[in-house]
């Protein structure tokens, strides 16, 4: 995934973010409806969201230092770890605490009860946009795959991120909207509480997900089967190299992998042939994968098992 494709994809979510949010709680303030409240919440965590992944973004690309020689790029998934965790409590906590003490006292919409539905279709209207937009980035990136497999295999957490807050905003709007509806029509603020639960409960489990993919990065994975592959090409190709004993990848950023291999080599070359060798495989292997940033590769005569 290109950085400037989930820039532009944030930066949308973020600028119909805040108008929602600000639309949202004006609306609340003048009907009482918990759901619009809930949703104004929601849509305030969407915004910080998107700034901390800004602010991950830019950190990431600071330069390598003595006391972290691999550089910083995996403060983009420590950023989109704490997205996960600022929806989970900020937004489905609250959202559940609030649905459940309106469903023990719930109240009717009050002052102009129309004005959620007018509000929750602007709202709707500014996140399909910012979905839209998430929808065409992701696209570019995700090649051949379903979205399912590019949400857990995607190596780069801002699309997957954005994707998922926008998808569980209009699915948010869409329960307020069904609570308003049936508030306004019957009467009873139960609807309205319920569907406030019921957008508790999404934000929760849309966290859950966020929570678990950004952690497996955190703890640090290896690289595509693709770009692995790509990798023993290259090594494999490379005259003289007799086989590769084994071989460790690891993503130190989105778009930062090292390799660490462990290459056989002929008995009788000359130290200066091995060197040669060497750098001749490093060179394959940034030709073939430009990501590949650091490459360790260490000679070795392979013994056969008797």
């Amino acid at each position: 995934m290109s950085t400037s494709g989930g820039s532009k994809a944030i930066f949308a979510a973020l600028a119909a973010n805040m108008g929602i949010a600000v639309t949202k709680f004006a609306a609340f303030l003048l009907s009482g409806s918990p759901s619009l409240l809930a949703e104004s919440i929601h849509s305030v965590a969407d915004s910080g969201n998107q700034g901390l992944l800004l602010v991950g973004g830019r950190r990431s690309r600071r330069q390598a230092t003595a006391t972290h020689p691999f550089g910083y790029g995996r403060e983009r998934y420590l950023y989109a770890f704490i997205v996960a965790i600022v929806l989970f409590s900020i937004g489905g906590l609250f959202a559940l605490y609030e649905g459940i003490n309106k469903v023990r006292q719930p109240h009717t919409v009050e002052g102009w009860k129309w004005l959620p539905i007018v509000v929750l279709a602007v709202a709707t209207a500014l996140e399909s946009y910012s979905f839209r937009t998430a929808v065409t980035e992701s696209n570019r990136a995700r090649g051949g795959l379903s979205w399912i497999k590019f949400v857990r295999s995607s190596k780069a957490p801002e699309l997957p991120v954005v994707l998922l807050e926008d998808l569980g905003a209009l699915l948010g709007l869409a329960l307020a909207m069904i609570g308003v509806i049936l508030t306004l029509l019957t009467g009873n603020g139960v609807y309205d509480a319920l569907a406030t639960v019921a957008i508790g409960a999404l934000l929760v489990t849309i966290a859950v997900v966020l929570a678990v993919e950004t952690k497996s990065l955190l703890l640090g994975e290896s690289a595509s089967d693709a770009d692995t592959a790509l990798i023993v090409s290259a090594l494999t190709s490379t005259p003289s190299i007799t086989r590769i004993v084994h071989m460790k990848t690891l993503h130190l950023g989105p778009d930062e992998i090292l390799v660490a291999a462990k290459i056989g080599v002929n008995h009788d070359d000359s130290a200066q042939h091995v060197a040669t060798t060497i750098d001749t495989a490093e060179s394959r292997i940034r030709q073939a994968l430009p990501a590949a940033r650091m490459i360790y590769l260490e000679p070795d005569i392979y013994r056969q098992q008797a």
